[in-house]
């Protein structure tokens, strides 16, 4: 009789947003005893993946979170740097201003006035980079749902590249003074991030830029604000309100 393959799990590896924390503290450190003076560019994601031995989905959460905080900033198809002394945003919704479900949808309702303007913009002015990044930041989302990762920073990055593609500096400007917690999923408990959760997310993604894609700045104005509505709803319905 044939042996019964095992059918001991293989053990989960460590999660992505611990990993990202400490690169997180590590690259801080260089920032703040000058070996990272400030205007200089960071090691490339290569470099970083190498030194530390992360994925690159790691890095990108880890660069996510300098860029939150103000640390540093990233110039599409140029590299990332680290801001001059003072440079950061002074205006920023923190995690301490969070810790509600109504400071949740508060921020939400401010997201949808910012954010679906945004959209119609980068509709009528996106160039073929920006659409080739938007696609990108969508396969880093798929990716972070397969591998079963909450897509936090593949999420912040696709509204990022949004604003990015208005052409106008004070869309991406503010939306990295709100930083990540435009993505508050894993600020609350009991917070929904269940693949199923994330593919409607996906989805909706989805019909952004399929309007951005086609330059109808209608569309994806409405898009966005049906996204960020629907997040909103979800909110409202925990909150019993």
């Amino acid at each position: 009789m044939p042996a019964v393959a095992s059918q001991t799990p293989t053990p989960s590896p460590a999660k992505p947003p611990k990993l990202a924390q400490a690169l997180v503290e590590a690259l801080t450190m260089r920032v703040r005893s000058g070996e990272l003076p400030p205007g200089s560019k960071l090691p490339s994601e290569a470099e970083i993946m190498g030194e530390f031995g992360v994925s690159r989905t790691v890095v990108r959460e880890a660069i996510s979170h300098l860029q939150a905080s103000g640390l540093t900033q990233t110039r599409h198809g140029v590299g990332t740097f680290v801001n001059e002394e003072g440079a950061g945003a002074p205006f920023q919704i923190t995690a301490d201003k969070l810790e509600t479900l109504h400071d949740v949808i508060a921020m939400l309702e401010l997201r949808i006035g910012l954010e679906a303007e945004a959209a119609a913009l980068a509709a009528l002015r996106r160039s073929e980079d920006n659409l080739l990044v938007l696609r990108q930041a969508q396969a880093d989302f798929r990716q972070a749902i397969q591998s079963g990762n909450d897509a936090v920073a593949a999420d912040f990055q696709f509204h990022m590249e949004i604003a990015r593609a208005t052409q106008n500096p004070h869309f991406s400007a503010m939306l990295n003074a709100l930083g990540a917690t435009v993505i508050p999923r894993a600020r609350l408990a009991g917070e929904v991030s269940s693949e199923s959760y994330l593919e409607q997310v996906y989805g909706e993604h989805e019909s952004i830029l399929a309007a951005i894609a086609c330059r109808d700045a209608e569309a994806a104005r409405m898009a966005m604000r049906i996204h960020l509505g629907k997040s909103r709803e979800r909110r409202r319905m925990m909150s019993g309100g």
